[in-house]
């Protein structure tokens, strides 16, 4: 758990703009009469000045001078809070120039054009098939095109579109994706903080059936690029960790030489992390949303998972345990384990591990605090991280180390035992999150089992293939 205090908050070369407004994540604790915050992603403590306190007595912060900016900068920085987007002013339409990559697909990238209008667009023609016709398309729209006639892949395409952009602003969107304008010049206003390289929305999976199929529905509510509706800004570690490049807005001066044109999966993922590594700032906006058409059949759904998680061990060897499929400390790990053993003594022994835990997590917090509150909230957290681990290891078994779970089931029933609990765990979770009560309950587990089955079939192809298993080793996290 990072400590950090707000006069050291490391500061970009430009501080916030005045006005600028950033709220405090409901889910912070604020122990010691709101003079320490505890939450954010990863954990954080914050100890604050008798100023900054004043500055945050109603769960805001509005930039007025050097002082609020750099408290503000820090809250953002350590998602214990978020700029209120409601309060930004858009991007102007002349700043900004979109790039679409694409290969075929003219009635996908009719669609995505016309949502567009009136930005400026730049299509970049990787090769078709039917060259003709993504040109007719581009060409009733209005749109540079730009033919390649080698096909490169989407990374390499957009780089090429990158080089014909003259605005401050470029924004990258998918044929297969419906971007409105005014989303993208919504998702612009979060440049306004000079520490922001890259922003995106939330990318929300659409079905174009009359009747959509069991597994259109599945899709549909469980995209592989919908990220969740909690704003972030976006690192390794934190809850949202990459962005997808279905839909991204970017400082086009930021982006150096842009996507990495050798990745032919998870270049999105890399960019994002080259841009941390850096020290830039990168914003996930779940306010906004843009729509992504899912596949039409289970075949191309699923060769998506597998696609996916294999380009994994192409991330792990350039970023090493970033790309860990989870992040677990001895303690939490133990009381997961524990809860999904399923044994008499699994609550007294994940009970044991969650009281080690908020031990540990006491430590960081300042002797000023009464001790019965610094007990309370180091309790919470244990608790929230025993949850936390529960569901981590869940995913471990059913998803990312399936193929070692299917062959220790045939001869362990402990491990059978665990996967059982992990199943209900994750079908309860599941099914909780499901937006508008779809899928159906059947459809939802199927559609989890077979997603599930796929991406991890990819990521033990990928780490066979480079023999690197960096994306199969979970990690502890930085601190206690």
């Amino acid at each position: 758990m990072p400590e950090a205090s707000a006069s050291t908050s490391a500061q970009t070369s430009q501080p916030l703009p005045d006005g600028f407004e950033v709220l405090l994540d409901p889910r912070v604790l604020r122990l010691g009469s709101g003079r320490v915050l505890v939450g954010g992603s990863p954990m954080t403590v914050l100890r604050l000045s008798p100023r900054a306190t004043s500055s945050l007595a109603e769960a805001r912060v509005v930039v007025t001078d050097r002082a609020s900016a750099m408290l503000a900068d820090r809250l953002v920085a350590t998602n214990l809070a978020h700029p209120d987007i409601t309060r930004l002013a858009p991007a102007e339409a002349d700043d900004l120039v979109v790039v679409v990559p694409v290969r075929d697909r003219p009635d996908q990238l009719d669609r995505c054009l016309r949502a567009l209008h009136p930005l400026s667009v730049i299509v970049v023609d990787d090769a078709s098939h039917d060259p003709q016709a993504v040109a007719a398309v581009a060409a009733r729209h209005g749109a540079t095109l730009v033919a390649l006639t080698t096909n490169g892949g989407p990374a390499a395409a957009r780089n090429v579109g990158l080089t014909h952009v003259r605005t401050p602003l470029v924004a990258f969107v998918d044929s297969d994706v419906e971007a409105t304008s005014d989303a993208l010049l919504r998702l612009g206003a979060h440049l306004a903080d000079p520490a922001v390289a890259l922003v995106g929305p939330r990318v929300v999976g659409h079905t174009r059936s009359p009747q959509p199929r069991w597994f259109e529905r599945y899709d549909a509510a469980a995209s592989s690029l919908t990220l969740g509706t909690t704003p972030s800004t976006v690192r390794p570690g934190a809850t949202v960790a990459w962005l997808p490049s279905a839909c991204l807005v970017a400082r086009t001066g930021s982006l150096g030489d842009g996507f990495d044109p050798h990745l032919r999966v998870g270049e999105d993922v890399d960019l994002v992390w080259r841009l941390v590594a850096l020290g830039r700032r990168v914003r996930y906006e779940p306010a906004i949303t843009v729509r992504h058409d899912v596949r039409p059949t289970v075949r191309g759904w699923l060769g998506r998972k597998v696609l996916y998680g294999s380009g994994s061990a192409g991330l792990g060897q350039r970023h090493g345990s970033h790309v860990a499929p989870a992040i677990l400390s001895p303690t939490m790990a133990l009381a997961g384990g524990a809860l999904l053993a399923r044994r008499r003594w699994s609550v007294p022994l994940a009970v044991g591990a969650a009281v080690v835990g908020a031990r540990w997590l006491v430590r960081p917090l300042p002797r000023t605090i009464p001790p019965t509150i610094r007990s309370r909230g180091a309790v919470r957290l244990a608790l929230r991280g025993a949850g936390w681990s529960l569901r981590q290891q869940s995913a471990l078994l059913l998803r990312h180390w399936w193929p070692a779970t299917a062959l220790g089931c045939a001869v362990s029933a402990p491990l059978r035992r665990a996967v059982t609990t992990a199943l209900i765990v994750d079908s309860c979770i599941a099914y909780a999150q499901r937006p508008n009560r779809s899928p159906s309950l059947p459809a939802l587990f199927a559609g989890r089992r077979l997603d599930d089955l796929a991406y991890g079939a990819g990521l033990w192809w990928g780490a066979a293939r480079s023999r690197d298993i960096t994306a199969l080793r979970p990690r502890r996290p930085s601190g206690p």
